[in-house]
């Protein structure tokens, strides 16, 4: 029986182990998470030799798993998966190297008053726990998930594929840019307004153009704030409802899924796959610096003073890192340094571990096994997320957050003992700099007390059954994980930040200003995600720009 903790326990050891006498590279890719990963697992593929070197003992970023108390694994940050292409998951056979994705089921919504709201997957009955709040809103509930896959349907098509620059007019990117008015002329007059008021729209706004329960809105709202520096009334939320629903798990269309063994099963097996052609990857090996001669990045300075060498430097950390922290200002051309900085990446979220003895158990939620291996979402109201919201604005976080909360333990046995269990929490909203100056210990542990209050409202006992807590706020998934603010995304969503503007105009094609230079982060297009595409879109990129064939698979949806 595969043991996806086992694996990664022999992966782990097997990467802190091996070493190389190689002083010069074909590429170096800094950071190993699962993007940086997928980008040198391409490379080596085309028979580059590769070094991913990641500042952590640990492989895997933000999409990680470890043991933080006997017996429990925990997936510190991201825990969850939808965006996961399933081209790149077929073309490195990561089901060989033991990823096993399985879409979790309904979730619970628990509002302010302590009614509560399950969500099913099954279409008959969803519509009969909507229609026993409001026959109108659920009769509305197809409309707006018909209107939201066929939003989704068109950015699907662009994830695997390279921004055009619309200034250019090099054939490529002329015939990029035609084929995405192709696409959105297709949406016909009346969907094509439809859909450039979307973009502009704020979630609560695009939900009362289809509902009239304020709990269903703000089930539906919640996606849209999740870890990203917008409340529910804010202009441009609407559109991260829909990054949240793009993805698909075993062919289920805006389906979530779990990894078999935490988030981490997902970076080991794009790891091994990266292993498995040759490439290498060094932990304990933070980045200094990125070492510039001539206008040309030609390696990297470690914090131990090492250097190492390589033809191309490709950076998976985020755009204000890469250029404010490990470069030189005056090896960037004029202006360079100034995006970087002005780059928006505010970090707006935490996240609260916790080993449990046993099962919670929750008010007014029927005990049956298909619920209890749900999810929890303790939302409250539209005005509840809003007042989260103005306390994040205001440099302090809510006594009442937004919390998501999944227990994989209940359906994956290998994250926790028998008959015990881990729950993930992540919270909005949570600042990363106080107004009171900055984290500490206390204030950390203060936070998520915070947490931890609200869930014992809805289950009685919670409390009780606490054996073990890991707290993240943005200080320590920056200080830890290297995201810029806690930003989960490295970069806002906005309509700002997409597309031919991530990270900045005139350089979402992945190469950057320095020759040799590229990025493969989340900061790059199409965003923040467990996707593997912004790694699988660079090397496509560097290997045209090295006229080396391609080894990166086209997207193969079937939602048409």
């Amino acid at each position: 029986r595969f043991d996806g903790r086992a694996r990664a326990q022999r992966c782990q050891r097997n990467y802190r182990n091996k070493e190389k006498n190689m002083t010069k590279y074909d590429a170096i890719i800094i950071g190993a998470g699962h993007n940086g990963l997928t980008n040198a697992a391409y490379l080596a593929k085309a028979g580059l030799n590769v070094l991913v070197v990641e500042k952590n003992e640990y492989i895997g970023g933000a999409a990680v798993t470890r043991e933080m108390h006997d017996g429990w694994f925990y997936s510190s940050c991201s825990y969850v998966c939808s965006m996961m292409r399933q081209s790149i998951h077929r073309d490195l056979n990561l089901t060989k190297h033991g990823l096993v994705l399985v879409p979790y089921l309904g979730t619970v919504v628990f509002a302010d008053n302590g009614d509560t709201m399950v969500s099913y997957n099954s279409e008959e009955a969803e519509y009969n726990q909507l229609r026993r709040r409001s026959p109108h809103d659920a009769d509305a509930m197809f409309r707006f998930q018909a209107d939201l896959a066929r939003y989704a349907q068109l950015i699907r098509k662009t994830l695997l594929r390279t921004p055009p620059d619309p200034t250019s007019f090099r054939p490529r990117d002329i015939k990029e840019l035609l084929w995405l008015a192709k696409e959105f002329w297709s949406l016909g007059e009346k969907e094509l307004y439809e859909y450039i008021r979307f973009f502009t729209m704020s979630a609560a706004d695009f939900l009362d153009d289809y509902f009239e329960d304020d709990l269903i809105k703000a089930a539906m709202a919640s996606p849209g704030v999740i870890g990203t520096a917008l409340g529910v009334y804010s202009p441009g939320s609407a559109y991260i409802l829909l990054h949240h629903v793009m993805g698909d798990v075993d062919g289920n269309i805006g389906a979530w899924g779990l990894a078999r063994g935490g988030m981490g099963a997902i970076s080991h097996a794009i790891a091994s796959a990266l292993t498995e052609h040759g490439g290498e990857i060094r932990t304990n090996a933070g980045v200094d610096k990125i070492t510039v001669k001539n206008g040309k990045a030609v390696g990297v300075v470690l914090d131990n003073g090492d250097e190492l060498h390589a033809d191309i430097v490709v950076s998976n950390m985020d755009a204000k890192r890469t250029f404010t922290q490990c470069m030189d200002k005056n090896d960037l051309p004029p202006g360079i340094y100034d995006k970087a900085k002005n780059f928006k990446i505010r970090g707006s979220s935490g996240k609260v571990n916790i080993a449990l003895s046993g099962l919670p158990k929750f008010n007014n939620v029927p005990d049956n096994r298909y619920i209890n291996r749900g999810g929890q979402g303790f939302v409250g109201s539209m005005e509840t997320m809003e007042r989260a919201y103005d306390c994040w604005k205001h440099g302090r976080w809510s006594e009442d957050p937004f919390i998501e909360s999944v227990i994989p333990s209940a359906w994956d046995p290998t994250v926790a003992p028998p008959g015990q269990h881990w729950m993930s929490n992540f919270v909005q909203y949570c600042p990363p700099v106080l107004a009171d100056g900055p984290w500490t210990p206390e204030k950390r542990d203060a936070f998520g007390q915070t947490v931890i209050n609200k869930i014992e409202r809805y289950s009685p006992g919670f409390k009780d059954l606490i054996v073990h807590m890991e707290v993240r706020t943005p200080h320590e998934i920056e200080a830890e994980v290297g995201l810029t603010e806690g930003n989960i995304f490295q970069g806002e969503l906005t309509i700002d930040q997409l597309l031919f503007n991530r990270p900045f105009p005139g350089y979402a094609q992945y190469r950057m200003p320095i020759k040799n230079m590229y990025m493969c982060g989340s900061s790059t297009h199409p965003g923040g995600g467990v996707s593997s595409a912004c790694g699988a879109n660079a090397a496509r990129e560097i290997l045209i720009d090295l006229k080396r064939p391609n080894t990166v698979p086209e997207d193969d949806f079937y939602d048409e």
